[in-house]
């Protein structure tokens, strides 16, 4: 890739934020992503809205007992990362609103993510 050319990264996010590593991960990945100065999409989609959701316990007396790492994405915004997007059918089927998450999103319906889908240059779905 030659200097200065920037690409843009979708970073799709399907899984719940505790259980498996992929939500973590994801986020590692997404940081590197914006120390290389290329354009960050988050979406969010199907369990993967969970990873938004403010007020997570996970301390032991919850049965998950693991750090909750979901204020890290409050620290998005520092490394110029600013374009969060949910799906609104995800949200929705899991009752959650946009008052429900800790950073600000776009909500999006299957037709515009399809859309914005068509304008990145890499896709990776975790």
């Amino acid at each position: 890739m030659s200097e200065g050319v920037t690409k843009k990264f979708m970073y799709l996010n399907r899984k719940a934020p505790y259980g498996t590593i992929y939500a973590l991960e994801s986020l590692e990945v997404v940081l590197i992503g914006a120390a290389f100065e290329q354009e960050v999409n988050l979406v969010f989609i199907d369990d993967g809205v969970y990873q938004l959701k403010g007020n997570q316990n996970t301390s032991v007396n919850s049965g998950i007992g693991v750090k909750d790492f979901s204020k890290t994405y409050r620290a998005l915004e520092d490394y110029d990362i600013d374009k969060l997007y949910v799906d609104k059918d995800s949200m929705t089927a899991r009752g959650l609103t946009e008052g429900d998450f800790i950073v600000p999103v776009q909500v999006m319906d299957s037709a515009q993510l399809a859309e914005l889908m068509q304008q990145q240059d890499v896709i990776l779905s975790f």
